[in-house]
């Protein structure tokens, strides 16, 4: 599947073309890594942010606050 750069995608199609699970999008979206528009109760994602998101300079920023959140999620536990 292609992301297509002014394509509006949902949160359920973001985590599908991310290969990631919903709790993971979420997360991106809450720590400001995916840069989302809120319509109603729903997110809606531009194509160009995923592309963003996917770009080698962003990768080790994203993996950081990934396993960051991560961290944070299994101390609670």
């Amino acid at each position: 599947m292609e992301i297509k750069e002014n394509e509006v995608y949902t949160h359920e199609e973001t985590q599908v073309l991310l290969k990631v699970s919903a709790s993971t999008v979420t997360r991106m979206i809450k720590k400001g890594l995916i840069r989302t528009a809120k319509v109603g109760k729903q997110y809606r994602i531009m194509g160009k942010e995923l592309l963003r998101v996917l770009s080698p300079q962003l990768e080790d920023q994203v993996g950081k606050a990934y396993n960051k959140a991560r961290n944070w999620a299994h101390e609670e536990d």
